[in-house]
């Protein structure tokens, strides 16, 4: 009888030693008060695309050897990128005051996202963006799309990264640079700081309702969901830079401690004027020892004087305002909804 149970135990512990993942959860890292540990510095860059590459059609995730595949591409890439001087044609600069002249400076990252899906967009499932509403087609077209010559007729027709006004961190989203995010929490605070354009959010988490104050970064809220914490923000005041170049009615982001090292991060834009549906993505965030950089978008802010001048002189000619500066009210719903 002895024999036969050291025989059971031993098949039992090899059995567990085998497959450690079945029945075996890992356990949450938890605050002194309690919650899940959502906090650290970490770097939200990857190589996997926002929308899925028609190559994969309808398929969701990739395999084990197509994401080591892509990402020794990516970290081939980088060596050679940092190894000689690029041009700015080789670089593919081809959106004139809107691109990056030197490829070595920039920083796509190097891995795709933890669960290897195809695109960063999970919803719809196609991984795909919605329709865009009749509005935002006529929006498109008359703004030509990136990389198309410049209306510059005055500032108001820059965008608003020429003009130092984009706002990054609501939701947070993967750029050529820059991708550092702190985050901190106390029992009843969530703070996001976004290093892209030092986007600080102070979010409460408390189940009292919304203001009514349109503001830049919106009036947020977060509440608990099990162990994912939910931060919905509404009475967005301006354009996001994931926002379809619109005023969302409401983000609706997610925040999943996965490992001790990631963070599964996933929004919600609900945007009627630009998108026909709501959409969402979602990507990880991978804890990273920093550090975090200014970012002094253009110094002394000499881009725009430097861009209209130059247009001027590229084209010969002398473009008369489309609107008096006087009468635009950038913090106005109704004004910003009526520029391009």
């Amino acid at each position: 009888m002895f024999t036969t149970r050291l025989c059971v135990f031993v098949g039992v512990f090899v059995g567990l030693v085998s497959f450690p993942s079945v029945g075996v959860a890992q356990e949450t890292a938890r605050t002194p008060w309690g919650d899940p540990d959502l906090q650290g510095l970490f770097d939200y860059a990857t190589i996997t695309p926002m929308v899925r590459p028609a190559e994969y059609g309808d398929r969701e995730f990739l395999t084990e050897e197509e994401a080591s595949e892509l990402e020794q591409g990516a970290i081939d890439r980088d060596k050679f990128m940092t190894s000689q001087p690029v041009s700015r044609a080789e670089a593919g600069d081809a959106a004139g005051a809107n691109g990056h002249a030197w490829q070595w400076g920039l920083d796509f990252g190097t891995q795709v996202v933890e669960d290897r899906r195809t695109s960063r967009i999970i919803d719809p499932p196609n991984g795909r963006f919605p329709e865009l509403t009749a509005d935002a087609q006529a929006r498109s077209a008359r703004l030509g799309g990136w990389g198309a010559d410049l209306p510059a007729a005055d500032h108001y027709d820059l965008g608003q990264g020429d003009r130092c006004l984009a706002l990054h961190g609501l939701p947070l989203a993967p750029l050529p640079y820059n991708n550092l995010v702190h985050l901190m929490q106390t029992p009843d605070h969530f703070v996001i700081y976004a290093e892209a354009f030092r986007t600080w959010r102070i979010v409460p988490i408390t189940d009292r309702a919304h203001g009514s104050i349109p503001q830049r970064l919106g009036d947020g809220r977060a509440h608990w969901d099990g162990d994912t914490l939910v931060v919905e923000t509404t009475q967005i005041s301006h354009r996001l830079q994931q926002g379809g170049m619109s005023i969302p009615r409401t983000i609706t982001e997610r925040f999943t401690r996965e490992s001790d090292g990631v963070v599964r991060y996933a929004y919600t834009v609900d945007a009627p004027d630009h998108w026909t549906a709501p959409w969402t993505a979602s990507f990880s965030l991978r804890t990273t020892d920093g550090p975090l950089f200014e970012v002094a978008c253009h110094e002394g802010n000499y881009a725009i004087v430097n861009i209209l001048s130059g247009l001027r002189t590229f084209d010969g000619t002398s473009r008369e305002p489309t609107a008096d500066p006087g009468t635009i009210c950038w913090d106005c719903e109704e004004a910003i909804s009526s520029r391009p």
